[in-house]
């Protein structure tokens, strides 16, 4: 519902001036920026805390997040914001890779939290969380899906580079709903701590995936997947 067509009353259209007023509203409409959204998966985190605010980044997990926050300042880009998880290890993560981004806005949100996106197809006998937890976590991640990922907003000029720290589930449900494929089947995929996932959102609404959970840029021994 963000093509331009969806975002104007039909009703009101001038009798006089016809087909010449509604192109004019719908170039109006119409977004003229990319969007490229980098969803960063958390570093390492300590498994063994009962709360969230136990569970946070392990010595790794640190060094992790240092290699994945040059790597984005190596880039070159002009970061618009970062978003992340208000969970512990994610919040930690985005503290130092901002580090090397001086300047990028922080912004918290719930809606990124840790969660059951939808039940996977096929299912694993490993992971089998509550069916209350689908209905739960799952609207609440869908929401972040819609809020988040989306074309520019027609008054955006310029290209835009932001960068969302969450989750394993988050990241690879968000995946599947950009291109479209059955969300059913995001467990398929496998990301890294501290990876990088890089999506490009064109003006009209056209999604590719550029990198899934790349950690070329961290030396092998720095590389985990808790």
């Amino acid at each position: 519902r963000r093509e331009p067509l969806a975002l104007i009353n039909l009703k009101k259209k001038n009798e006089e001036t016809g087909e010449e007023e509604l192109a004019s509203r719908l170039d109006h409409c119409k977004a003229k920026a990319t969007r490229h959204i980098f969803l960063i998966r958390h570093s390492q985190y300590n498994l063994d805390g009962r709360a969230d605010k136990d569970r946070t980044l392990t010595p790794l997990g640190r060094e992790q997040a240092e290699l994945t926050g040059h790597r984005l300042a190596s880039l070159g880009l002009k970061f618009d914001q970062i978003i992340h998880s208000s969970m512990t290890r994610a919040t930690e993560t985005t503290e130092i890779i901002s580090k090397h981004l001086p300047g990028v806005k922080k912004i918290s949100t719930d809606l990124l939290r840790e969660g059951a996106p939808i039940e996977p197809d096929p299912p694993v006998s490993h992971w089998k969380p509550e069916a209350v937890q689908y209905y739960e976590d799952g609207a609440r991640i869908e929401a972040a899906f819609r809020n988040f990922i989306h074309r520019a907003d027609a008054k955006q000029e310029e290209d835009s580079y932001e960068i969302f720290v969450c989750h394993a589930n988050v990241i690879r449900y968000i995946v599947c709903r950009s291109l479209q494929f059955p969300p059913e089947g995001w467990l398929r995929m496998s990301l890294n701590n501290g990876s990088i996932t890089h999506l490009v959102i064109r003006p009209n609404g056209r999604v590719a995936l550029r990198t899934l959970g790349d950690t070329g840029f961290m030396p092998p021994d720095k590389i985990t997947r808790t």
